[in-house]
């Protein structure tokens, strides 16, 4: 009996390094438990910061919490084991790939939101997602037009955005009567202290799940310091089906231009996430197939999670970051997390409970994320070299993707759709990014090489 069970136990061993078959669930479950912990504030944190942007009720925050859930899981499903398209096309890349509501949507959705509502948030999501259908189906001929150096660009300014709604919330909320209160900034950095030293000197599951150590720990202050609203928690039933269409969807073209530009960016992000798995765990780069389908499926993931209420899906860069480091590259084990995932979304009371996270606590969390958005831009763009080109291909960027939108009284006189590209500093990056990258195509050979290394980076 000992030596059946020895056996089975290095059986497991070996099958977790392994992209097929099906460990043991004591073997499988921890593993895929380590996934879901290392990702579920940053899935469920846009989701709160949008829904505040637009004013929703507690049990209206609680329908997208609920839903976010339910869709990142069974969009990891389809990236495990993808759903086949004849003989050429697959919609997931059949790789130990983990979804999670995206953090680059943030800044133009608070924006749409701010302005139209939930319902223009997801009609433009929706509609925007085409962008990355047409990625997905013709990555083959595309690709060239999207560098590291245009991702690095476009995530720079996604960072320095976010740092902003960051600070608002690290203090309590913009337009909070208590905003920059010292029971604000103290519960936020209680929270940011205990995420610093967990990333700094934590091991194993302590350090992967840091963001969510440090957010119950802010949530516990929090209560006994009379923060939390517990109202919209007993209010809420113990199970309900997550339910698609519960908001008036709105389709604005300006939200849907600037939600396709993000969608080129989300799609860049998978590409480069899949390189970066397949590199860590299988020692090779990612193939055409796969490539086209996790972006397919990050298209899919977005789609319904605008019909489900919630916010575009994309591959998720810690996930990636795990799989790096413990080369655990199994299906089934990263199904088990996929399917808690999707299980959680069934209990509406688990989403009042995250909903009634304070803001200060939520800003605590999630202000390193933010930096680490940043910095990750900057390291594409380091990685990419500063070449005389990539130089003059930056400097337009930024002068014309941040500085005009900073300033658009300087193109008011100019034709609607020039001022139109200028609304959002993200969007704009983004499209003079991609003009800039055409206009003064890569020529040198270390370019080039760069570039390559960059992506798989």
């Amino acid at each position: 009996m000992n030596a059946d069970r020895k056996s089975t136990r290095e059986q497991d061993r070996k099958m977790v390094y392994e992209l097929d078959g099906r460990p043991s669930l004591s073997t499988a479950v921890p593993l895929g438990l380590q996934h879901v912990l290392a990702m579920f504030t940053s899935n469920l944190a846009p989701i709160l910061i949008i829904a505040g942007v637009c004013g929703l009720s507690g049990a209206d925050t609680v329908t997208m919490v609920q839903c976010a859930m339910f869709v990142s899981g069974l969009t990891t499903f389809i990236q495990l084991y993808p759903l086949r398209l004849g003989s050429r096309y697959q919609v997931g890349a059949r790789l130990p790939i983990v979804m999670g509501t995206s953090f680059t949507f943030v800044p133009t959705a608070s924006a749409v939101g701010a302005a139209g509502g939930i319902g223009a948030v997801l009609g433009g999501c929706l509609a925007g997602s085409l962008v990355e259908v047409f990625m997905g189906f013709f990555y083959k001929y595309i690709r060239r037009f999207f560098p590291p150096l245009v991702v690095g660009c476009t995530l720079v300014t996604i960072g320095v955005n976010l740092l902003g709604i960051g600070v608002d919330y690290f203090a309590g909320g913009a337009g909070a009567a208590d905003y920059g209160s010292l029971k604000n900034l103290a519960a936020a950095s209680f929270v940011l202290v205990i995420v610093i030293l967990l990333q700094r000197f934590g091991k194993g599951l302590a350090k992967n799940a840091a963001i969510l150590i440090g957010l119950v720990a802010g949530y516990i202050l929090a209560a006994v310091l009379g923060m939390v609203d517990t109202a919209p928690i007993a209010d809420a039933a113990w199970f309900g089906l997550p339910l698609p269409m519960q908001f008036q969807l709105t389709f604005q073209p300006a939200a849907i231009m600037s939600f396709a530009a993000l969608f080129v960016t989300s799609g860049l992000e998978t590409i480069g996430n899949t390189s970066g798995i397949t590199m860590a765990g299988f020692d090779r780069e990612a193939t055409e197939r796969e490539t086209s389908g996790a972006i397919l499926a990050d298209a899919l993931g977005s789609t319904t999670a605008a019909l489900f209420n919630a916010l575009p899906n994309t591959a998720f860069g810690q996930n990636a970051g795990i799989v790096a480091m413990t080369r655990v590259v199994n299906r089934w084990c990263i199904a088990t997390g996929a399917f808690i995932l999707m299980i959680s979304g069934f209990f509406p009371k688990l989403g009042a409970i995250f909903s009634a996270i304070p803001n200060a606590v939520l800003g605590g969390a999630i202000i390193t994320v933010f930096g680490m958005i940043l910095i990750n831009g900057i390291k594409m763009i380091a990685k990419a070299g500063f070449s005389e080109r990539n130089i003059l291909v930056m400097g337009l960027t930024f002068v014309f993707g941040i500085g005009v939108p900073a300033h658009p009284e300087a193109v008011a006189q100019l034709p609607g759709f020039i001022r139109f590209i200028f609304n959002d500093a993200v969007t704009a990056t983004c499209i003079v990014a991609i003009i800039a990258n055409i206009l003064f195509p890569m020529k040198d050979a270390a370019d080039i090489e760069k570039a390559k290394e960059a992506m798989l980076g």
